[in-house]
C-alpha cells in the first residue's frame, strides 16, 4: 500500500490544486479545454493531440503479463502497444525539451487520463512502478495523471502517491477526504439527456445537466462528458454550458472551432 506521509506531501497536494483549479474554469475556451479522447485510435497517437494543445489526452491501459498494454479491448492489445512506447517517452521527451514543462508555454497543464481495464489495485501498482521510471513526469507540476475506469474505493485515494490522481464521476458524492486527490469530474451525458447535438436540449434535461456542472464548480472541479455528440453545434452549446473539457474523437476539427 503506497501510504503519504501527511507533511510535504500534504502541502504537495495542496500547491498542486491550487495551480489546477487556478485553470479549472476557463474565461476563454482554448484548445486547453480539448480532450482527446481514446487518442491511442488516432492514426497518430499523443502528437496529434499534443501538438494541437490540447489539454486532456486519454489512454486506455490493460495489465498484460508484466506490462501495461494500450488498447479499447483485449482484441485490440499488441506487445508493442505500450502506455510507455506511446505516452511516457513522448511525454518525457518533451518535458525534458522543455526544462521541466509538458509543453513549450511555461505553465501550460495537461491531463493523462489514464483509463484502466483490468483490476484496479494490481493495475495501479505496475503504473506507479513504471512511471518512478520518469522523474521528470512525476515531478512536473505540468503534467496531471488522472485514473479513470477501474479505480480503487474512494477511501483509498490518499493513500496513493502524490503524483496519483482520480477522475471523479460527477453524478457520485465523495467523501471529504477523497476530494483533493480528484482532478475533475466526468459523467456520461446519456445519462442525463438523450440529446443528439444538432437541435435544442429540453429543458428539464438542460437545467439537471447545469444543475451538475454548478455543483463541480462549487467544489472547483472542471468537468468533463463522455458520450456526447462531437460536432460543432453540440461543442458550442457545451461551451455554454461551460462544460471544461470537450471530449472528441475529431482533433483537427475541434482545434479549428477553439481558434475561432
Amino acid at each position: 500500500m503506497y501510504i503519504l506521509m501527511r507533511t510535504s506531501s500534504s502541502l504537495f497536494i495542496v500547491f498542486m490544486l491550487c495551480g489546477y483549479y487556478a485553470a479549472a474554469q476557463p474565461a476563454a475556451y482554448t484548445s486547453s479545454n480539448a480532450h482527446s479522447h481514446n487518442d491511442y485510435a488516432q492514426p497518430v497517437p499523443f502528437f496529434a493531440a499534443y501538438d494541437a494543445g490540447f489539454g486532456s489526452i486519454e489512454a486506455d491501459i490493460f495489465l498484460s503479463g508484466n506490462q501495461l498494454l494500450v488498447g479499447h479491448n483485449t482484441a485490440d492489445l499488441t506487445a508493442t502497444r505500450t502506455l510507455e512506447k506511446l505516452y511516457l517517452i513522448p511525454l518525457d521527451s518533451c518535458v525534458k525539451a522543455h526544462h521541466g514543462n509538458v509543453y513549450e508555454q511555461a505553465g501550460k497543464k495537461l491531463v493523462l487520463l489514464i483509463d484502466v481495464k483490468t483490476e484496479a489495485v494490481s493495475t495501479l501498482y505496475k503504473l506507479i512502478e513504471i512511471l518512478k521510471k520518469y522523474p521528470s513526469l512525476i515531478n512536473t507540476p505540468t503534467l496531471v495523471v488522472a485514473i479513470s475506469g477501474n479505480r480503487p474505493d474512494a477511501s483509498l485515494f490518499d493513500s496513493y502517491p502524490s503524483f496519483i490522481w482520480f477522475d471523479g464521476v460527477l453524478s457520485f458524492s465523495y467523501p471529504k477526504e477523497a476530494m483533493p486527490r480528484i482532478a475533475l469530474l466526468s459523467d456520461n451525458l446519456k445519462s442525463y439527456t438523450a440529446w443528439n447535438g444538432n437541435n435544442d436540449l429540453p429543458g428539464e434535461e438542460l437545467e439537471k445537466i447545469r444543475v451538475a456542472i454548478q455543483k463541480a464548480h462549487a467544489l472547483h472541479k472542471p468537468v468533463r462528458f463522455w458520450n456526447a455528440p462531437d460536432t460543432p453545434t453540440a461543442w458550442e452549446k457545451l461551451v455554454g454550458l461551460r462544460v471544461d473539457y470537450l471530449n472528441t474523437d475529431h482533433i483537427t476539427e475541434l482545434a479549428a472551432f477553439l481558434r475561432r
